[in-house]
């Protein structure tokens, strides 16, 4: 089978590895991967913040950049929810737009989404001897609608142990612009997430959202908290 590999702007930015994971996952699933690197962000950014027409910039080089003729594989819930679900918003007034995105839209597929419900591949002979607990991101879960999914794997990776925290769907603060229009607010809210993940004993938050981190890894840093994230790509290439 051969896809597309859609990068996320900040994950190619601050997070460059799980791209690498997400290809290392991948091919040894026997999936022939490629990488435009043309590609840039999906526009979501603009979009949340009022931005539409810049936003739509943003999404039409997107359906320039990826044919839709093949998977398109997302390290994000969140970016692969929005091109899915919002693009016919943001071209609602351009029929000659439409009539090529639901071509590209069916095949933008979240990567654990990929790997359990498309290939049904959910053992890599990973091995994390550590103690995770799993974060669900807000997208992912209400916006895309993956929860099962991501620990399903896990569940199959040896010497790993998944222990659930309090509140698991509660966001943690980042919100995208959010986390820059109400910092006091947003660090707040990662600070609760922490003590809720800290309190299983947990060595790692696992997600599939790597947004997220940016406003964890900020406060565990800050406070020198005993935790660390790791991405599913990640823990999934652990072999």
């Amino acid at each position: 089978m051969k896809v597309e590999l859609y990068i996320p702007c900040f994950i190619n930015e601050m997070f460059p590895r799980i791209g690498f994971d997400m290809i290392k996952t991948l091919e040894k699933a026997d999936v022939e991967v490629n990488y435009n690197p043309e590609q840039t962000c999906c526009g979501q950014p603009f979009y949340n913040s009022g931005y539409w027409k810049h936003s739509e910039k943003m999404a039409e080089k997107f359906l320039t950049d990826f044919s839709g003729n093949v998977p398109i594989i997302v390290p994000s819930a969140s970016c692969a929810g929005f091109i899915k679900n919002h693009y016919s918003k943001i071209f609602e007034n351009k029929p000659d737009m439409l009539q090529g995105l639901s071509k590209v839209t069916k095949n933008v597929i979240e990567y654990t989404d990929f790997l359990v419900n498309h290939i049904k591949m959910t053992s890599f002979g990973a091995e994390f001897p550590y103690k995770v607990t799993y974060h669900d991101g807000c997208s992912a879960l209400r916006d895309y609608g993956i929860k099962e999914e991501p620990r399903i794997l896990l569940s199959n990776v040896k010497n790993l142990e998944l222990v659930e925290m309090e509140e698991t769907d509660t966001c943690c603060g980042f919100g995208g612009t959010f986390m820059v229009k109400f910092p006091a607010v947003s660090v707040a809210m990662a600070e609760q997430k922490l003590e809720h993940a800290i309190n299983t004993g947990a060595d790692y938050i696992v997600s599939s959202e790597a947004s997220c981190f940016i406003n964890l890894n900020s406060v565990i840093e800050k406070r020198k908290l005993p935790i660390k994230t790791a991405h599913i790509a990640s823990v999934l290439a652990s072999f």
